[in-house]
């Protein structure tokens, strides 16, 4: 019988946040703390609605394991709380000021009880284990979690250096068990960066299938006859799905034709005077996001009152529209096929954050399928168990990512490509201690681990991007370009200190203390295969 698909992927991920000790909140941590607050857990929160409603659902999620360290971490939580604690304070200042203004003090409420709620949920409802409650969802059959790379690397560019994909996939692998409890069959590819090598690399580790973006198929040898609608099968026996492009550019299209509806990211912190922040801002006096937002956007009038129904209602038919959209055309692919698949994907760092009503068109989208019956809401792997695998072509992808024009030229331009011939050299480095400290312990082995901590970490692509300025990064130029150098600087000093057979406990201990992330990585990844 002929069926059509659709599969939801949700992917999320968070560059590494050092926790300070004391003092101010840095601004990287308020970014993160927003993130908590305005995305994953409302994420959580949707998912619980959608059980309670009795509507069914499946989705697939990535959760990168910078990210699963970050919700891991009690210490940063513990800076979340007291940085509520403050949102939570500054919010009955903003009800007493908002009292006269009728739509500005619904507003403020609606704001204040967002905190409230949050906070219980965080200490009461989760015990502090956010992880937890995303697992909950795998374990009821509701999500299934892909694996990606340990730190949103771009592997094409490594597809030479096999000790560099090793690394991570090996390290992400290592967490994903510790986080997840079993092993994944599908894998997220950073940036959906494709490269022809990766195949086999990723057959390797018993994955069965990933996701590139659409003209990888397209323009793939052969070009895939079924065009995204469908998997194809690498030569290695790998299965790729192609993701919908269209979706994306149909989304966005919707969100900008709504001028004067959503809401604005206009926040009372850069609004409201010096001293009526003062206890939020802190000694420094930083004006930052406070939550507090009153307006909507891309209006001629600045200060145009948000009015949440409206902007409700207009998320809720964006999400009809978006998903007649995408049934138009599986109707039109299914004349050429049968059982077309359509795969989306949301950035929840991105677009959940950045557009407030975003969990709302989720929400509306999910109960729309459900409604409708057709298309089936399914995983790619739910979706592989349905049809003949026989039936499909076999396809080498062409070169591909999503980002700008479809490769990789943000990534690698005169503005960050210094950054590669630093990070190839300490990976053949990385691959010589290896080999030169096999069977090393105790504080050698503290120093190696901590070597592969730093040398992972400077190939997120967090930093390359930052450092792009035709990129809108939530990371500034200046702080990626220190972490990057320092992440560089430590694994050099390693480095030559185990040439030299003295390591500082003190520094050593100092780094792991500040670097911790990626608690479960073993050095040895980086050993050359024989």
């Amino acid at each position: 019988m002929k069926q059509k698909y659709i599969s939801l992927i949700i992917f999320g991920h968070h560059p590494f946040v050092c926790t300070e000790i004391k003092g101010d909140f840095s601004e990287e941590e308020r970014d993160f703390f927003e993130t908590l607050s305005e995305t994953w857990l409302p994420i959580i929160d949707l998912l619980e609605q959608l059980e309670e409603e009795d509507l069914p659902f499946r989705l697939g999620m990535v959760l990168s394991p910078s990210l699963c360290g970050l919700f891991q971490d009690n210490r940063l939580l513990e800076r979340y709380l007291t940085w509520l604690d403050k949102r939570i304070d500054f919010g009955k200042k903003e009800l007493r000021r908002c009292a006269a203004n009728e739509e500005m003090k619904i507003l403020a409420e609606q704001y204040y009880n967002r905190d409230c709620h949050i906070k219980t949920a965080l200490t009461d409802k989760y015990s502090m284990d956010l992880l937890g409650a995303f697992t909950g969802f795998q374990k009821k059959g509701k999500v299934e979690f892909l694996l990606t790379a340990a730190t949103n690397a771009y592997l094409p560019f490594y597809a030479s250096m096999e000790e560099a994909i090793h690394a991570q996939i090996e390290t992400a692998l290592i967490h994903h068990r510790k986080y997840f409890g079993k092993n994944p069959t599908g894998f997220w590819l950073p940036e959906m960066g494709w490269t022809a090598e990766l195949g086999n690399y990723l057959n390797e580790y018993g994955l069965t299938y990933t996701i590139a973006d659409a003209h990888a198929l397209v323009m793939g040898n052969p070009p895939a006859k079924t065009g995204f609608f469908y998997p194809v099968k690498t030569s290695s026996g790998l299965l790729v799905f192609g993701r919908d492009s269209t979706a994306q550019l149909d989304l966005e299209n919707q969100i900008n034709a709504e001028p004067g509806i959503y809401r604005s990211c206009h926040d009372a912190g850069f609004e409201l005077s010096s001293r009526a922040l003062k206890q939020f801002l802190g000694e420094e006096n930083i004006r930052c996001s406070t939550g507090y937002r009153y307006w909507t956007c891309g209006t001629e009038k600045k200060h145009q009152p948000y009015n949440r129904e409206a902007a409700e209602n207009c998320a809720a038919a964006a999400a009809k529209k978006y998903l007649d959209l995408r049934l138009s055309r599986l109707e039109a692919a299914s004349e050429y096929m049968e059982n077309p698949i359509c795969i989306c994907t949301l950035n929840a760092g991105e677009l959940l954050h950045t557009w407030y009503e975003g969990i709302l068109f989720l929400k509306m989208l999910i109960r729309e399928i459900n409604q409708r019956k057709t298309p089936c809401l399914c995983t790619p792997s739910d979706y592989l168990a349905e049809i003949m695998r026989s039936s499909i072509q076999t396809v080498e992808p062409g070169y591909s990512s999503n980002l700008l024009n479809g490769y990789a030229e943000l990534l690698l331009d005169a503005s960050n490509d210094w950054i590669y011939r630093h990070i190839f050299r300490s990976i053949q480095r990385m691959a010589e201690l290896t080999e030169r400290f096999t069977g090393d312990t105790g504080l050698k082995e503290r120093a190696l681990n901590q070597a592969a901590r730093e040398l992972l970490f400077a190939q997120s692509t967090d930093w390359s991007k930052a450092l792009n300025p035709q990129y809108q990064s939530r990371v500034s130029r200046d702080h990626a370009k220190q972490e990057l150098e320092g992440a560089l600087r430590n694994f050099t000093t390693i480095y030559e200190a185990l040439g030299s057979s003295h390591v500082s406990t003190e520094w050593l201990t100092a780094l792991e203390r500040r670097h911790y992330f990626l608690p479960f990585v073993n050095h040895r990844v980086f050993a050359r295969k024989k």
